[in-house]
């Protein structure tokens, strides 16, 4: 019987450069593949180019434990590695984010940092830049050597920088990152995560791997089975770890920090969109004592630039008011958040059966299944996407014009992360909320909120 999963095109094999020591030329420069660049940089246009800068520069920034490096305006003014600069011009990033303008240069200058960013701030390119920039002028001295063939299905993989994320397509974004931003150097990354067929994963792992992008149950999986060491660690970075903590991966990422060999001398960074007292624990813990705290934007905050609406609706006139919502509003790529699986279901086929090009994505859907949905909606084939909170963590699409809580959340985090989806890095976007008395526990947070960000507050609020 044929299995679906071992032909599947899974995230984590799609193609990255592969280095051939023998092809560099006299300038010490890696060959171009045409095919793969056009792969990999052909969105480019839509990247930090097209952004509105203008709201960036009211974004207050602090800088707190220390003295910062002085911050960089311009990605040509950064001390990065030749090729680095190169990639970043392939992806059209026309000026740093934020973000980026603090983290480049203080991770460059080799400090720990704990940086309290939004979704969306352009917070993987602010660790993927600086790292990968320092190991392209390090990579031969410290990474391990490729095995031979005939050494492969021995060979250990150990990895110079391990990113551990909370979700499947959280790793696989950032694997995707990684392949543009070490495309031409000898850097290879690779993607460990649950729900995919561990055999092609483990493939790659043999052919080498030197930026590791995990989820923490397959990569402590790996470690145990022999597959992966940590010896060689020089930056491990924890990504969205607020997230990590909320879906109880605390002990198994002390477990792969702190007993499973990872090298002690090394540059750690945490990324976290909240700062809570657990968050602070793991920062106390896993960083230097001198490390650097950066906070972007209001810490726990959204952004002004996406236009909220809450408006009341009852629980069974919910799906007439979300079809009257949809037909009113020109077509746009639109994320729905529901409560449960059941529901992300039986909301998907409601609109289907009225026409609308309709996918969704939650826990139980297989991650064929998953990668299918995210595809359909990036590529526009189906623009509108019903997800569970858990399933739409992290994902990063570009051009969401317009988020609908259908079933509101239970706190005010997930709200601001769910709304986080629309207006990423500097565009604009609406958010819609289907709010009634089962939510009046976020009233007064709500009201607060829609205060601050100087939106309309209705009158039931």
């Amino acid at each position: 019987m044929e299995r679906p999963e071992r032909s599947y095109n899974w995230a984590s094999n799609r193609a990255r450069y592969e280095y051939n020591e023998n092809a560099v030329g006299k300038d010490g420069e890696a060959p171009r593949d045409e095919k793969l660049e056009s792969e990999l940089f052909e969105q480019a246009s839509e990247n930090q180019t097209s952004l509105d800068f203008s709201k960036y520069e009211s974004i207050p920034i602090r800088v707190e434990r220390g003295e910062a490096p002085r911050p960089i305006v311009t990605f040509d003014a950064a001390d990065l590695h030749p090729v680095m600069k190169d990639n970043v011009r392939l992806l059209g990033y026309a000026k740093p984010t934020p973000v980026q303008t603090y983290s480049i240069p203080i991770v460059t200058s080799g400090k720990d940092l704990m940086a309290c960013a939004q979704t969306g701030s352009g917070k993987t390119a602010a660790f993927l830049i600086p790292t990968l920039s320092n190991l392209f002028k390090h990579g031969k001295e410290w990474a391990q050597p490729r095995p031979a063939p005939y050494e492969q299905r021995q060979f250990k993989a150990e990895p110079l920088v391990l990113i551990l994320a909370p979700t499947r397509e959280l790793c696989s974004q950032i694997f995707d990152e990684c392949r543009k931003f070490t495309y031409r150097s000898m850097l290879r990354p690779c993607a460990v995560y649950g729900g995919a067929d561990s055999l092609s994963q483990l493939r790659q792992l043999e052919r080498g791997c030197d930026i590791l992008a995990a989820a923490p149950g397959r990569l402590m999986d790996f470690i145990e089975r022999g597959k992966i060491g940590l010896g060689r660690v020089r930056y491990l970075v924890l990504d969205e770890a607020d997230r990590m903590l909320d879906m109880g991966f605390e002990s198994v990422i002390r477990a792969i920090v702190e007993k499973k060999g990872c090298n002690v001398d090394r540059q750690t960074l945490m990324f976290s969109a909240t700062f809570p007292r657990a968050i602070r624990k793991l920062a106390r813990d896993f960083l230097k004592p001198d490390y650097l705290f950066l906070k972007v934007g209001r810490v726990g905050g959204t952004t002004s630039s996406i236009t909220q609406n809450v408006v009341y609706v009852e629980e069974e006139n919910k799906r007439e008011s979300l079809r009257e919502l949809l037909n009113s509003q020109p077509p746009s790529r639109t994320l729905i958040f529901v409560e449960t699986k059941r529901s992300a279901d039986s909301l998907d086929q409601y609109l289907y059966e009225r026409s609308f090009p309709s996918t969704s994505i939650h826990g139980d859907r297989t991650q064929i299944e998953r990668e299918d949905a995210l595809l359909a909606f990036k590529s526009g084939q189906c623009p509108i996407l019903v997800a569970t909170a858990v399933a739409a963590r992290g994902i990063d699409i570009k051009n969401v014009m317009h988020v609908i809580n259908f079933d509101m959340p239970n706190d005010m985090d997930e709200y601001i992360h769910r709304i986080g989806r629309t207006a990423r890095v500097g565009k604009s976007g609406l958010a819609t909320s289907f709010y009634n008395d089962r939510s009046s526990a976020l009233a007064y947070d709500l009201a607060k909120l829609l205060k601050e960000c100087k939106q309309e507050i209705p009158e039931f609020l």
